[in-house]
């Protein structure tokens, strides 16, 4: 007798290979069977006209203080997610010597938009070193497994102090004992290393991440550190500027290593054709030995705009900031006051002398790119349902039609602001992306900027937009589409041992109504510790998620079971499958 036997459900079993229709048991966590069985499950469920899938991998998540107090780790457990990386982009709250924590949580508000009174509350600390932390996370257990990067921020505050926060150049002492850590990091258990190379990631004060503007040198060699432990992706965002040298030393940390390097490619705001120059820089670096992938989206990456949120139209205007700091009861007493939307419509977008930028210019008036978020989100929106088209329309002002868009539902209203993915105003772009062979599903942030982006639910997205909805464009098979989340980006982190309905290998799975599946309104809660705000989403259409083989999900519903636990470095698919 199996321990778990799903009957009559149609198999997608991640490997990309064609839909049947099938039973598959599960015993002691794993994969027993798949195909028909005629032994009896002590627990059978029905799947009939359902999806069984894999659980979802997601290998971009930012979960890293999230995951020390919350076992559940909405929303991507929301999601069918049954196993997370976390660390990436070079933030991340280990090492960390005493006197740091504080920073590093600064750091982490600044970049990823976590408040950082939640993170404040909501840690309790207990380590130092990058192996003690991952010793913190092992001892709670959860709804999905957990991986984890070692970051390039942390590690660089703890050995160079000061020096190391104000990005002064690394000595070749300084690169020797960052490569030690990142090395013993993953020896103790670490997937990768990270880094981030943007200008756009600053700490709460302003200041870019450290490591920004390290130098070949140094990134090089911690390379070495990666070599040493054997084995490790080294992860990065990066600005790509200028491109010909940031994949000059990707290339080389690659071939010198052997390790893969992954970085994110989005279309820029302003560059519709950018993304070309980057995925055949790729395939050339690969050409010639290297292991480099890019990370891709699938959807803009962009704003939610809210009252409450982060950002919103109006948040530079006078008449805003005069009521900013006030509590939410008198703010929306304002905002329902004739008197006070006539003085904030006719207020300047911005403070005379505050300096107007491309980004700047999207928010505050950028409305041909601004649309509204209703009950069923469209995340791939025509430019005639922009809010500079609909006011046009209707004869009004667009900055009019935003305020009362945002006043909807008592307050609870959101504008969709897409700025990088969606310069040319579709999606063909990413589709081309999805089918090549050097690109990476990522960049969910699950866990991650919490007043603005709500990107966790993208596993969910990737059914009903790409292979069910889609109408603006070509469109992904289903096989496809669940290979890209599961076995594929499971492969990329040496997690061999998971991503596929396969004996022997992890027994997460998803059972989905396709037919009834959907993506709901986003919204708001303050529900983090110190009642901070974070974006959810949810979906309907989930029958169950089972992690290990236990459901841990029923209709979107926990069960209580947490059966996930701390991934500990890469994992091997047993022998009988390697022998296949």
């Amino acid at each position: 007798m199996h321990d778990l036997v799903i009957r009559n459900g149609t198999i997608v079993d991640g490997t990309g290979a064609p839909a049947f229709t099938g039973d598959v048991a599960i015993d002691n966590g794993r994969i027993a069977a798949v195909g028909m069985i005629a032994a009896k499950g002590k627990e059978e469920i029905d799947a009939t006209g359902l999806l069984v899938t894999p659980g979802f991998v997601d290998i971009h998540t930012h979960y890293d203080g999230q995951a020390t107090w919350d076992a559940e780790l909405a929303p991507s457990s929301w999601h069918g997610v049954t196993t997370v990386v976390m660390g990436n982009c070079g933030v991340g709250f280990a090492p960390a010597a005493p006197d740091k924590h504080d920073w590093l949580i600064n750091l982490m508000e600044g970049v990823e938009d976590i408040p950082g009174s939640a993170l404040a509350e909501g840690m309790t600390w207990g380590w130092e070193s990058f192996p003690e932390y991952l010793d913190v996370l092992a001892r709670m257990p959860r709804t999905v497994d957990v991986g984890t990067h070692v970051p390039h921020a942390a590690v660089r505050a703890y050995v160079m102090g000061e020096r190391g926060a104000r990005n002064e150049a690394a000595t070749p002492d300084d690169i020797a004992a960052m490569a030690r850590i990142v090395e013993d990091g993953l020896k103790a258990g670490a997937l990768g290393f990270s880094t981030s190379r943007t200008v756009l990631h600053r700490a709460k004060d302003g200041e870019v991440v450290p490591g920004t503007y390290a130098n070949r040198d140094e990134l090089v060699g911690i390379g070495e550190g990666i070599k040493r432990a054997g084995h490790g992706v080294f992860e990065m965002a990066s600005d790509l500027n200028p491109c010909a040298e940031e994949f000059e030393w990707m290339e080389a940390v690659s071939r010198e290593t052997g390790m893969p390097v992954s970085y994110a490619l989005l279309q820029a705001l302003g560059d519709n054709e950018g993304w070309r120059d980057q995925i055949r820089r790729t395939e050339e670096a690969n050409a010639r030995g290297a292991r480099v992938t890019a990370q891709i989206a699938l959807r803009g990456t962009g704003l939610l705009l809210n009252w409450r949120g982060t950002a919103h139209p109006f948040v530079a205007r006078a008449s805003w900031l005069a009521i900013a700091g006030k509590p939410w009861a008198e703010q929306w007493a304002a905002l329902n006051d004739p008197a006070f939307k006539a003085r904030l419509l006719a207020d300047p977008v911005a403070p005379p002398g505050l300096p107007l930028n491309a980004l700047s210019n999207k928010l505050f008036q950028g409305w041909d790119s601004q649309y509204r978020i209703g009950d069923d989100p469209d995340y791939e929106p025509p430019a005639e349902d922009s809010i500079a088209a609909i006011a046009a329309r209707e004869g009004r002002d667009p900055a009019e039609l935003a305020y009362e868009i945002m006043m909807e539902d008592e307050g609870r209203g959101f504008i969709y602001l897409p700025i990088l993915n969606y310069t040319d105003g579709h999606l063909d772009h990413v589709g081309e992306l999805l089918a090549h062979r050097d690109t990476l599903v990522s960049l969910s942030d699950g866990g991650a900027h919490c007043g603005t982006i709500c990107d966790a639910a993208s596993t969910t997205f990737m059914l009903t937009h790409w292979v069910r909805d889609r109408s603006r464009g070509a469109k992904l098979s289903l096989e496809q589409a669940i290979h890209r989340q599961t076995a594929h980006t499971a492969a990329a982190y040496g997690l061999f041992d998971r991503g596929a309905l396969k004996p022997g290998l992890a027994g997460d799975v998803n059972l989905i109504d396709l037919k009834r599946l959907r993506l709901l309104k986003p919204y708001l809660a303050f529900d983090l510790p110190a009642g901070g705000k974070r974006l959810l989403q949810k979906a309907e259409g989930y029958v169950a998620t089972i992690k290990s083989g236990k459901v841990t999900f029923r209709e979107g519903v926990a069960t209580g079971e947490r059966p996930g636990t701390l991934i500990r470095g890469p994992q091997s698919a047993p022998l009988a499958m390697a022998a296949e």
